[in-house]
């Protein structure tokens, strides 16, 4: 009998008790990170990714008018652009709206599963673009090609995607390994300074728990690293990309929900929160969420008083927000304890703090009281600070 097509034989017996069946399921992520310093070498390696596979890029309106749109004229030119669309800028459009918006673009053009979904742009296209190609058809391949420095070393980074609700951050998510992360280090001088800024926050969030070296080039190269200078740049999102691959790759899917990468986070999802998502980025939530975390574990007699202070300057230097009235949006206080409770109930009634030791080590903490949060945030508004407060 001729037969053509792939002939799969299984002969499974029946089951025996006892009537609970184990299952177990393993799977295996592999991916690479590209870093260039020019569009060319970042275009080639793009192609190289999709290797002949069609491509549909989401990005921002923002992006959608600067050079690294520049990508999408490629695809068009080697025949693989499915389509392009461009969505409002800002974390505002990380919403269920938007993704419901783009599942919907991605059916008109039918995409298929071999196709690829490319992310061009900051953390909100990243995180969004993430979470859609999680559910669109229960899961198709992307890449992410981050335009922002906070994306090139942080969000574009690891497969947690994410879009806000009005109750708390990121609460509708997943977790979806891209296919390659390109980052092209000329796409950052599109960028004004607060931005730069923001993305260095997430960068000296690694050095303090993970790398006293890479904290030490930081605090040595602030100025180069603020106006994009290479060599330092690539060196910033090249030790920024290792550090975190190195620190998911431990627990890609968080099923020890003790993660060092969370320290600024708990207060800086709070303080995103209370603002309403949009008047303070996310790199000046962590960078204030760092600080009210260095100052509870040094109340505590955990942290040297003189490298709590060592971090707060270097997060000054890069023009970051150290206090509660340096925040675009400033919060209630109170408001700033609700939305933490509101992320308690979420995590099963468990709020954990990463708290620094020194620099390399950390402490996660699950028995932060609401008092040590308020009293961190107190003397966050304190404009000149009394000797052994940050």
């Amino acid at each position: 009998m001729a037969v053509n097509g792939h002939i799969v034989r299984d002969r499974i017996p029946l089951s025996t008790p006892p009537a609970a069946l184990q299952v177990t399921h393993r799977r295996e992520d592999t991916y690479r990170i590209h870093i260039t310093a020019d569009p060319q070498t970042a275009h080639q390696a793009l192609l190289d990714e999709l290797d002949g596979r069609r491509a549909a890029v989401i990005t921002e309106r923002t992006v959608a008018s600067l050079p690294p749109y520049a990508i999408t004229s490629t695809l068009q030119r080697h025949g693989l652009l499915l389509g392009a669309i461009a969505v409002p800028p800002g974390e505002r459009s990380k919403t269920l709206d938007t993704a419901y918006l783009l599942i919907d673009w991605l059916t008109q053009l039918d995409l298929a599963r071999r196709d690829v979904i490319i992310a061009l742009g900051g953390g909100m296209i990243i995180d969004t673009v993430g979470w859609v190609a999680s559910a669109y058809m229960r899961g198709v391949p992307y890449i992410n090609v981050p335009t922002t420095l906070l994306a090139q070393v942080d969000a574009a980074l690891g497969g947690k995607v994410a879009v806000d609700h009005n109750s708390a951050k990121n609460l509708v998510g997943a977790f979806h390994q891209p296919r390659a992360v390109i980052s092209c280090l000329t796409h950052l001088d599109t960028l004004d300074t607060r931005q730069t800024s923001a993305g260095l926050a997430e960068a000296v969030k690694k050095a303090v728990i993970a790398s006293p070296e890479f904290f030490d080039f930081i605090e040595a190269h602030t100025d180069d690293l603020l106006h994009h200078h290479l060599p330092a740049t690539e060196t910033l999102v090249r030790a920024a990309s290792a550090i975190k691959s190195e620190l998911v790759g431990r627990d890609p899917y968080e099923q020890d929900l003790r993660r060092p990468l969370n320290f600024g986070h708990t207060v800086g999802h709070a303080v995103e929160t209370t603002t309403g998502y949009g008047p303070v980025l996310h790199g000046e939530a962590v960078a204030f969420g760092m600080v009210i975390a260095a100052d509870i574990a040094r109340a505590r007699g955990l942290l040297d008083p003189a490298t709590a202070d060592r971090i707060t300057h270097l997060l000054t230097a890069l023009d970051l927000p150290v206090r509660l009235h340096q925040l675009r949006a400033v919060p209630p206080i109170d408001d700033v304890l609700a939305a933490l409770g509101k992320i308690r109930q979420i995590r099963d009634g468990s709020l954990r703090f990463v708290l620094p030791l020194e620099l390399g080590t950390t402490l996660i903490a699950d028995d932060v009281t609401e008092d040590e949060v308020r009293d961190a945030l107190l003397r966050a508004t304190a404009d000149d600070l009394p000797a052994g407060c940050p």
